[in-house]
């Protein structure tokens, strides 16, 4: 069955008891504070949201800078050019991962070097990394896969062997931690995603966290036009982006911040309960708790093993004929269109990417979902398996 044909199925479904695969949890909080913004928030209080929501948010982290942006992207194009990452240069990055974790490398014009993942956190693989080092390697992306921590400490020794910056891609991760420390502290600057189908959202937004004094002052010289704060008006030193936050998007996240125990604890339990009713089915794999950490969960994966011998499409296919929901598993982007080419060169090398990749879906996490409909998408699967 076709993707398009998948994803077209999967938006339908009974409105009267539909199953969401993401989705926010507003409160009367959220609505008050926005609504705050939009009868307060302007001419001097234009952007307190976004300058409140920046320190809080780099506070909770244990880092110095936080830099809002309109979204994930835009923050890790901002970090990359603060980098001086440019055409000729190389990137490291994970295979399976979504598209926006390296669409900054490709801005600049330079290279994204795909490495395989390891097969029990789904996350960059520091072995592969360490193969894929050249001369042009300006900086490692590690990812965050849907809450699951990739091997930090090998990833860190690596990246300080070689003198090569490590970044952090936590989009999906808000909530979870490694070894006590918290998704975003990691590298030298991380990134957060608020989009509407993550755990704290915007909307749309993103968060970049920094340490170093100067690279904070250079990508926030970055993110407005080339101005300096200090700088007169309408004096541009640079042609650069225009990726400033707006104050009630701001607003939004902040009070989604303010409950950030209790929306993590959501996608926990999300979490916990699948794990525990497909507890009899053998052979999966699903999202894995970091070695002396916490799995924030932004979405539960489900890895087929292979004993099933069932696809990510043709599970996709046998849930929406159930009226049951399901995304695929990130494609490795090798084997996109995006990156013409990349398959014949990456697949012999990745084999763990395009394997776990094959077998691998995304189970419902909206905010909304009820433990009756998590049972009945449980059910679900075993009966898919079943009938394979």
């Amino acid at each position: 069955m076709a993707q398009t044909g998948v994803r077209i199925k999967m938006e339908a479904g009974n409105a009267m008891d539909k199953i969401y695969m993401a989705g926010p949890w507003i409160t009367e909080l959220e609505i008050k504070t926005v609504e705050d913004a939009m009868r307060n928030g302007w001419y001097e209080h234009a952007y307190d949201y976004c300058e409140k929501f920046q320190k809080e948010f780099a506070a909770y982290h244990s880092r110095k800078y936080a830099i809002m942006t309109p979204n994930c992207t835009t923050a890790i194009h901002l970090l990359l050019t603060g980098l001086g990452v440019k055409e000729g240069d190389e990137v490291i990055m994970p295979e399976c991962t979504w598209i926006a974790s390296g669409a900054g490398i490709s801005y600049l014009k330079a290279t994204p070097v795909f490495c395989d993942i390891d097969p029990i956190n789904w996350c960059i693989d520091p072995k592969s990394v360490e193969k894929r080092i050249t001369s042009k390697t300006k900086a490692i992306i590690a990812v965050d896969l849907f809450g699951n921590m990739p091997d930090m400490d090998g990833l860190i020794q690596v990246g300080k062997n070689h003198n090569i910056p490590l970044i952090e891609d936590a989009a999906e991760a808000v909530g979870s931690s490694y070894k006590g420390v918290k998704a975003g502290k990691f590298g030298i600057g991380s990134v957060f995603s608020f989009h509407r189908t993550k755990t704290i959202t915007t909307g749309e937004g993103g968060m970049l966290l920094l340490d170093d004094d100067k690279l904070f002052e250079r990508c926030f010289f970055l993110r407005d036009h080339g101005r300096k704060s200090d700088g007169p008006m309408y004096y541009n030193y640079e042609v650069t982006y225009k990726y400033m936050p707006f104050n009630v998007q701001a607003a939004l996240g902040y009070a989604q911040f303010q409950r950030i125990d209790e929306l993590v604890g959501k996608k926990r339990e999300q979490l916990k309960m699948y794990k525990e009713k497909l507890r009899d089915v053998k052979d999966i794999q699903f999202n894995p708790e970091p070695p002396g950490g916490v799995n924030g969960a932004w979405i539960t994966g489900l890895v087929f093993g292979k004993s099933h011998k069932m696809t990510k499409l043709d599970a996709m296919e046998k849930l929406v004929k159930l009226g049951l929901p399901a995304r695929p598993f990130f494609y490795p982007l090798s084997s996109l269109p995006a990156y013409p080419g990349f398959k014949e060169k990456y697949e012999p090398l990745n084999p763990v990417a395009y394997d776990i990749s094959s077998r691998g879906i995304n189970l419902p996490g909206a905010a909304n979902l009820t433990e009756e409909q998590i049972n009945r998408f449980c059910d679900g699967i075993k009966t898919i398996l079943k009938k394979k």
